[in-house]
């Protein structure tokens, strides 16, 4: 029998209910979920983590949805992927990137992953890390 393979990436910076929805929702998509956590080196279009990549990367590999979980390449964004060889990666609703533009990309580097966006998104006022540190550094709270 074949085995399904899922890939999801982010940064994964204060794990909150939106994290255990994206990668829920991707695991539902296969048989394996693989996490690529975001090394600090690489982030670059939001503010860097507040938590230590080795940090996030534990937590990340604590949850039980995950089958295994890295830390990112500091050198090449799709290196881990020849490693892992996904059949799907899957996109967060809030992840900056263009499904079909991405899906190109790793057609022309011999990467035939489908690309998947999950829909799913959890509403609640702490479903950010972003807003979460924003609540911490309030003075009113």
């Amino acid at each position: 029998m074949l085995m399904v393979r899922v890939l999801a990436t982010g940064t994964f910076d204060i794990l909150h209910p939106g994290h255990l929805l994206y990668l829920s929702e991707s695991k539902a998509l296969g048989d394996e979920l693989y996490v690529i956590v975001a090394r600090e080196s690489m982030i670059k279009h939001k503010p860097k983590p507040v938590i230590p990549e080795e940090q996030r990367l534990a937590m990340v590999r604590a949850l039980r949805m995950v089958d295994r979980a890295i830390l990112g390449s500091e050198h090449d964004m799709l290196g881990p992927l020849y490693e892992i060889e996904p059949d799907i990666i899957t996109l967060g609703k809030n992840q900056l990137f263009n499904e079909k533009e991405l899906e190109n990309q790793l057609r022309a580097h011999g990467i035939r992953a489908k690309v998947v966006r999950i829909q799913s998104f959890d509403p609640c006022e702490l479903c950010s890390s972003s807003a979460i540190i924003r609540r911490l550094l309030r003075p009113d709270r």
